[in-house]
């Protein structure tokens, strides 16, 4: 709680709530919380709040007469903290709808909590496939990318192309772990095996053993069931021991921009990975990063504050079409029924399980004479339409889907 950071005030308060409309302390309270400061902080942090200030910015809420306010918080990776600034939120601050949330951990705790009060939890960061499966809440959807679309993404691309044995390096939490399985299965359904697996505490400093445990299988790929700072340290301390130059390859199971960003591209080149967004694929893009970059220390935006962006957007649609947000249940469901269709993520649809669907993009990291700028730092590989980059419904085993 002491976390509860100290910019929680900022705030993007638009326009005043009409008479009728039915909002909590006529206010829509928007509450960004995830790792401020931590591994995550590059690629979540300060910029989910500025991508949720954007996304309300572009809503016209103004025009619709809503008033909105972002607020943030550091749940830094700890489920019992974050736990703590949700309920505080709800139930203190009248905080209608909770966003972001990477560390699956945390995520799976706040969906029970946003059930129980009956708000809305609009997840960007958590990756772990269960929140649409056996863990779906109608309260919550799981907006931006998930661990069954990355391994059907990454490890489908990686298994046709020859790497047909495999040896995980993963995080030891929820996230990992779902990562491991659903990379596993996606192996082994394409005819390789799994050699074997190790799992690191989170965070993680020093991968030594864990790496060389992965050199000694001999196997083909080392796949990287982790993210953040962690992915980053397990490449660097990979090259440091010459583990490609054996023959072996990394796969980074979850890879984002400030990673190949921190990583360089010397380092970084020819990794394969899977993502749901990238700032250079057209103009809307380019022109949203570039006013992202301004508002956030030159940092440009990765998928998860793209899914941030997006999401905020559709829920403003649904509660100023509904002229409510006190039900949290009625709102989801409202955004359901609603197709989506945003500036960056484009259009798409809202599963009953509350998977939301859109292509995925499977991408390399380019070698440095092909980098033309800073952040030039990918190559579209192939795009994986939508009706394929997620988890069919019937295999989800979401209680919320008949049938």
């Amino acid at each position: 709680m002491k976390r509860l950071l100290g910019f929680a005030a900022i705030a993007a308060a638009i326009g005043c709530a009409p008479a009728h409309a039915q909002f909590t302390d006529g206010i829509i309270k928007i509450g960004v919380m995830n790792d401020m400061s931590g591994l995550y902080a590059d690629l979540t942090g300060p910029g989910s709040v500025v991508a949720a200030q954007m996304a309300v910015e572009d809503s016209g809420a103004a025009a619709k007469g809503l008033k909105v306010e972002v607020v943030g918080a550091d749940h830094q990776n700890k489920p019992d903290i974050g736990s703590n600034v949700v309920r505080q939120w709800i139930d203190r601050d009248k905080v209608d709808v909770i966003v972001d949330v990477p560390t699956s951990s945390v995520a799976l705790a706040v969906t029970e909590i946003v059930k129980e009060k009956n708000k809305v939890f609009l997840v960007s960061g958590a990756a772990a496939s269960d929140l649409t499966g056996a863990k779906c809440s109608p309260n919550t959807i799981h907006w931006t990318y998930d661990t069954w679309a990355l391994a059907n993404g990454t490890g489908n691309a990686i298994v046709k192309t020859g790497g047909d044995t495999w040896f995980f390096l993963t995080a030891d939490y929820a996230f990992g772990h779902a990562l491991e399985r659903d990379t596993a299965a996606v192996v082994e359904k394409n005819g390789g095996k799994v050699l074997g697996k190790v799992r690191h505490p989170f965070p993680g400093t020093d991968f030594s053993s864990f790496l060389l445990q992965a050199q000694t299988s001999k196997a083909k790929i080392i796949g990287l069931a982790n993210a953040g700072g962690d992915t980053i340290n397990s490449i660097k301390q990979a090259a440091e021991f010459g583990i490609t130059k054996g023959g072996q390859n990394l796969a980074g199971l979850l890879v984002f921009i400030s990673d190949v960003k921190a990583l360089g591209l010397p380092i970084a080149q020819g990794l394969i990975f899977t993502e749901a967004w990238y700032w250079d694929m057209n103009d809307t893009n380019r022109a949203f990063a570039k006013k992202f970059a301004e508002r956030n220390k030159g940092i440009y935006p990765s998928m998860i504050h793209a899914g941030v962006y997006s999401a905020v957007t559709h829920y403003l649609k649904a509660v100023s079409d509904l002229k409510s947000d006190g039900d949290g249940k009625a709102v989801v469901a409202k955004m359901k029924a609603m197709p989506t269709d945003d500036k960056l993520m484009g259009k798409g649809t809202v599963r009953a399980d509350g998977r939301k669907i859109h292509p995925m993009y499977l991408f390399e990291v380019k070698k440095p004479q092909e980098s033309k700028g800073p952040w030039d730092l990918y190559k579209l590989r192939a795009t994986i339409p939508a009706d394929q980059a997620f988890r069919p419904i019937g295999e989800g085993k979401c209680p919320l889907v008949g049938g």
